[in-house]
Order: C-alpha cells, then structure tokens, then sequence
C-alpha cells in the first residue's frame, strides 16, 4: 500500500464498507481561483495557488457524515508568512458544523503553527495549536480526522494530536447531526496568520503554492454504528503515548488553560480532559 493512506468517511444512509479511489477529477470541484487550481497525473495531484490578486479552493461532491478523513498535503514552501493553507469538514449556514486543520505560514525557517478548531451548531472558539515535528513543506505528509458521534479525532501521519470529546451530557453541542464537505483552501491572511498580523505577506515570492495527493473514502457499516464499544473507541495505549508526547512537546496553545480569555472559568468540556 506503500504511503497510500485511506481516506475513511461515513457517507450519508450508507449502510455497508465501501472504498472510494482518490481521484480528484470525479471526488472535487474547484470554488474559486480560477486557473490557480490544477489538477495533474490523471486525476492524482491538485495544487491550490496564491497570487496578490486571488487565493483558490475546492470542496468536495459528495457531503459526509461521521468517519475517517485522510489527505496527504505538501505545504508552501519558503517564505509563507501570511499565508493560510485551510482543509477541513463543514456543513452550511448560520448553525452550521465545522472541524479544521489550518496551517499558518512563517517566513523561511521558521516552523508553521498547526491549527486546530470544532464548530458545532455554529459556535467554535475550541483552539489548540501545534508545532510540526518535521518540515511540512519537503515532503507531502497525512493529516487524518476521525469523526465518530462521541468523539473527534485529529491525527499526523497517523500520529494523534488532539482528542475531542462529545459533551452533551452536560449541555455543551456536539457536530453529529449535519452532513458535511471536505474544503481547502489558499489565501492571503496575513492581517493575522503569522504573528498576529506582524509580518505581511511578501508578494515577491507569489505565487505560493500547496499540493494535494492521496484521497480515498471508505464508509462505514450500519453494524458498526450499532456497536457502542465501536463507537466509544478511541486510542489504544501506543496512541495515548503519543498523544501525550506531541501535546507535552508540540502544543503551543490551548483553549482550556487560557486563563486570560476565561477569566470567570473554562468551558465546561474543559473539566472533562
């Protein structure tokens, strides 16, 4: 299977384990941008660019619900700061569900911050952020979301980053109920992508551009859905070291040990982990 990581995704009514092939000519469609997104290799390479006039995105043709998203990225190379390279599961409207990875550029050799957040019934404000391990932009690397009703999961290179945990037991929302795309996009942010709006995009280096390979889907199976050791499965003891590891090592921020922005206390999901 070589680098060839599945792309699992619980398509909406499916009631049996089904895999899709990655190709992006018949899984996507362009948004926006123009001829600043491609696709190359018959289907198994896309590439969204910026320029000073434009960035570009895509979304997908199907919509989703619950499972496994993988999609292999190589990120802007060089100088990137201002830059945000955006991939992650939304729903639409006012109320709608959203769970992302952006990536926040930084001028040559310095790291990227990887950012994560939840939307749920319209409402996020659920950051952490990350340090990457390696060189996001040398070589093309898996950023994978596990979506089950009582958990997400955010994982790279199948390591796990981030673990989040449904709570509407106690009254917190939870995305479960609203089908969703996988988006990404590239475009200009640098009122506030990298240090806090500090450094602004160099426009001489434009244009920047991030690469895609590797999608697949594969859905899941009525019978699991109905298995409530499945469902409350989340790591095994290998993931939970290595979640420990990457949030001891890498977490650069953390929405639950903000005490300057909940000064009354922490959101109740917060007590939870």
């Amino acid at each position: 299977m070589g680098p060839r990581i599945f792309l699992i995704l619980a398509l909406v009514f499916s009631s049996c384990m089904v895999s899709y092939g990655g190709n992006f000519f018949q899984e996507f469609d362009f948004t926006w941008g123009g001829n600043r997104a491609k696709i190359f290799n018959g289907g198994q390479l896309m590439s969204l660019s910026l320029d000073k006039v434009s960035g570009s995105g895509f979304q997908s043709k199907k919509e989703y619900l619950f499972g496994r998203i993988d999609m292999q990225i190589k990120l802007v190379a060089g100088n990137s700061a201002g830059t945000v390279t955006t991939y992650y599961l939304s729903s639409q409207g006012p109320t709608h569900d959203e769970i992302d990875f952006e990536f926040l550029g930084n001028v040559t050799g310095e790291p990227y911050i990887l950012h994560t957040n939840i939307y749920a019934q319209g409402k996020g404000n659920k950051e952490q952020q990350f340090y990457l391990w390696f060189d996001p932009t040398k070589n093309f690397h898996t950023y994978s979301i596990i979506w089950k009703p009582q958990h997400i999961i955010f994982l790279v290179d199948n390591t796990p980053i981030r673990v989040y945990k449904n709570a509407e037991s106690i009254g917190v929302p939870f995305p479960k109920n609203q089908p969703m795309r996988i988006y990404s996009s590239l475009w200009n942010a640098d009122d506030w992508a990298t240090r806090g709006g500090l450094v602004k995009t160099d426009w001489s280096k434009a244009p920047f551009t991030a690469y895609y390979r590797n999608f697949n889907t594969q859905t899941f199976s009525s019978s699991q859905f109905s298995n409530e050791k499945w469902q409350n499965q989340e790591l095994d003891a290998n993931g939970r070291r290595r979640l420990r590891w990457v949030q001891r090592n890498f977490m650069i921020y953390n929405y639950c040990t903000d005490f300057k922005r909940f000064p009354q206390g922490f959101p109740p999901e917060c007590k939870r982990f």
